[in-house]
């Protein structure tokens, strides 16, 4: 004879209860035990960093040596690499927020990330467009590239916007020059321009721009001489492809806000900070050396907002110290146990398959009733 057992049609709130409990624990554990977990390239990281924080020291003992003062207010840290608000040499307004942010060592791991997503290694050949305006960020992108072993091609702007390499006798040309002499560096610039409104620093008094020429000639290196905005680009676009010769460009880097490597206000917006594998709508609309590139196939690296950049990997808004190597999510980030959170899974599988597919609980349940109600005394009569 078969037996036939009764399924309840609802679940009992008890049993609901005591998966929602487990269900409930079992996510507080996984909160609770998470791991760190180091980043792909780790070692190169931690390897640019430092020699981007080797660079800090030697740009401050120069400021120091050249006996220029450093404003503890707009410059924390005391890097030397934040300049004044306004001087002859000013080409553009800037925000002291986001050069501020940029004096941390750990921007050099995050270029180093985007290179190697770009798919940048030993020997290949990187164009770069710097500018006076972010000097910590253009030192970030140089101890990147020598941590890779890429082939760098920096075109530079001498000028600077505000609090950028904007002091007269301490322009990027002077920064450059003494991270090279003290072999910080193994390369720096193949030309300098002067940068600002097409690249010929319009609207700078005839001393700015004379200042401008000075520090060019001081750094020995050749100073590109245009005429016009389209003059700028063609010149930058043959020295880019001069130097780079038969090898292809792998990546192209843009520093800041540059009129000639951006095209515009529009253009500087139109690309995502960071790495920008395909050329954003509407970039056949302006004229610049990345919407050139990108329109080429070369993977755009837009270091613009940099606040935004150090968000996204960790990195501390406007620090007051300068940071220590290795910190930020650029190096480890916080994840799950994958085995802890499996395990709780398949537990409330389980546990769900068992008491309301199978009934268990309700069977549990009604076993504990009937023997709670077989051990009570029977009245008497």
């Amino acid at each position: 004879m078969k037996k036939i057992y009764w399924r309840p049609q609802r679940v009992s709130l008890r049993i609901l209860v005591l998966v929602a409990l487990v269900s409930v624990l079992g996510l507080i554990s996984v909160e609770s035990f998470r791991v760190r977990v180091r980043q792909s390239y780790y070692r190169e990281k931690s390897q640019a960093a430092r020699l981007m924080r080797r660079a800090m020291e030697v740009v401050r003992e120069e400021r120091a040596r050249r006996r220029l003062a450093v404003d503890p207010i707009s410059d924390p840290t005391e890097s030397g690499l934040i300049g004044v608000l306004l001087s002859s040499v000013t080409t553009s307004p800037g925000y002291l927020s986001a050069k501020q942010t940029s004096i941390n060592p750990n921007y050099a791991a995050v270029v180093v990330h985007y290179l190697y997503l770009a798919g940048v290694g030993p020997g290949d050949v990187v164009a770069v467009g710097m500018s006076g305006s972010f000097p910590a960020i253009n030192i970030a992108v140089m101890a990147a590239i020598e941590t890779v072993g890429a082939t760098p091609i920096y075109v530079t702007s001498a000028g600077a916007s505000q609090w950028g390499a904007n002091i007269e006798g301490f322009m990027w040309p002077d920064i450059e020059t003494a991270l090279l002499k003290r072999k910080v560096f193994s390369q720096g610039s193949i030309a300098f321009s002067r940068g600002g409104v097409e690249d010929r620093a319009l609207g700078l008094s005839r001393a700015g721009r004379n200042q401008i020429d000075a520090a060019i000639r001081r750094s020995g290196i050749p100073q590109i001489d245009v005429s016009t905005y389209e003059d700028s680009l063609k010149q930058r676009m043959r020295l880019f492809e001069t130097h780079a010769g038969e090898k292809p460009i792998k990546a192209y880097i843009n520093v800041g806000g540059g009129t000639t490597s951006v095209g515009t206000r529009l253009g500087k917006r139109m690309f995502r900070s960071g790495l920008n594998r395909n050329p954003p709508q509407g970039t056949d609309l302006i004229d610049s050396i990345m919407t050139r590139l990108a329109l080429s196939g070369v993977p755009i690296i837009h270091l613009s907002g940099i606040n935004t950049i150090a968000e996204r990997f960790g990195l501390p808004i406007q620090p007051t110290t300068i940071r220590p190597v290795g910190e930020g999510k650029i190096f480890e980030r916080e994840q799950y146990r994958t085995s802890l959170v499996v395990g709780l899974l398949v537990g409330i599988v389980a546990l769900m398959f068992a008491f309301v597919r199978l009934d268990w609980g309700y069977r549990i349940m009604s076993t504990a009733r009937r023997e709670s109600s077989d051990m009570r005394p029977e009245q008497m009569v």
